[in-house]
């Protein structure tokens, strides 16, 4: 992409426009999944069943599965396997971020990604994007590495210029250290080609080792006017005073065209505590994907709690199919549905691919 001049026009698509490819990565026994393989496993196959009845799979790693696993309804048509090493699967934060020119060409932005301020290796997940460009699975340009360290998970886009993120993520020790505030906002206005960013300084969940990610707190929701947020009603939760200053903060926020956002509350989970040494882990709604005209939401085995979730973002987003999906093994190592899955928007996938390799 050095040989290129950066458009100026280009912007981040939204979640809800239409996509050809989720990108995943498949679980094995060389992951932080290795003690609990079988568990996880099974929920990635609920997951990756969903999108394939809307858009493509790029499922991507060292040891990848026999299709025989997938039930009859996964469209294995829409299963694409790419063999790479990886460290982690949680391809939300290491996926290449796609803006798209004003004629609608993609840009590959290769963020770089340092597993979460250097707190787990990521030799392998840096090099992904740039090796799904380098086997022409994906087109358009490649912008890469990029000057900064940005994590997919810890930014929402409205798809018209408007940003939504936190202070606790992208000004954390070992991301971005020798910038300041406005130094990392200007970079990210002009390589996201965004108008306006928010910044959140409230709401950060218990045991969430991404120092705070957006999408588990807040997420713009189709057509962009709404805001859809993790609340909590019970004053007793360690999260009852941080929930509460973040939906204030939100009542205040205005997008890139000074328009305020409608609020819709998400109740927050009850306590999914770490089996092995007690620590809560950061369960929440807000974790869902948008895929062609679906909702993929991640649930707890919370009956009352789980319906509750899915009544409201259904009434949010009533033209979106909502599709509950067990994520009780996910949040196991401190993630759900939306960091497990990254999308690849229309027109980045390559129709060549499958035929060349």
């Amino acid at each position: 992409m050095n040989s290129f001049e950066i458009p100026k026009d280009y912007r981040l698509p939204a979640e809800w426009e239409p996509v050809d490819a989720i990108l995943m990565a498949w679980p094995n026994e060389n992951t932080d999944w290795a003690y609990m393989l079988q568990d996880v496993q099974k929920t990635y196959v609920d997951i990756i069943t969903a999108i394939t009845e809307r858009a493509k799979v790029v499922l991507i790693g060292p040891n990848l599965p026999d299709t025989t696993i997938f039930p009859p309804k996964c469209r294995l048509d829409n299963l694409i396997l790419v063999h790479m090493p990886i460290n982690d699967t949680w391809t939300r934060d290491y996926g290449p971020i796609i803006v798209m020119s004003p004629d609608g060409t993609p840009m590959l932005q290769d963020f770089i990604f340092n597993g979460w301020g250097m707190k787990f290796a990521a030799n392998h997940d840096n090099r992904v994007a740039e090796r799904l460009h380098s086997l022409q699975l994906l087109t358009g340009w490649y912008h890469g590495p990029a000057e900064i360290v940005l994590e997919g998970g810890s930014i929402e886009s409205d798809g018209k210029g408007t940003i939504l993120t936190t202070e606790h993520c992208l000004l954390a020790p070992n991301r971005n250290d020798a910038l300041d505030q406005y130094e990392i906002e200007t970079k990210l206005l002009e390589q996201l080609g965004a108008k306006k960013i928010l910044w959140l300084k409230h709401g950060q969940l218990a045991g969430d080792d991404t120092d705070g990610h957006i999408d588990t707190l807040a997420r713009i929701a189709p057509p962009g006017d709404i805001i859809i947020y993790t609340g909590c009603d019970d004053s007793s939760d360690e999260h009852f005073s941080e929930l509460e200053a973040m939906r204030d903060e939100l009542r205040e926020i205005t997008n890139a065209i000074g328009a305020p956002f409608h609020l819709v509350e998400l109740p927050l989970p009850d306590p999914i505590y770490d089996p092995d040494d007690g620590t809560r882990l950061p369960a929440t709604y807000a974790n869902y994907l948008i895929v062609n005209g679906a909702v993929l939401m991640p649930t707890y085995g919370q009956p009352k709690k789980d319906r509750l979730a899915a009544m409201i973002l259904e009434s949010a987003m009533p033209e979106y199919e909502i599709i509950p999906i067990d994520c009780r093994s996910l949040i196991r190592q401190h993630g759900s549905l939306h960091c497990a899955t990254m999308q690849l928007p229309l027109g980045v996938l390559s129709d060549d691919y499958e035929t060349n390799n």
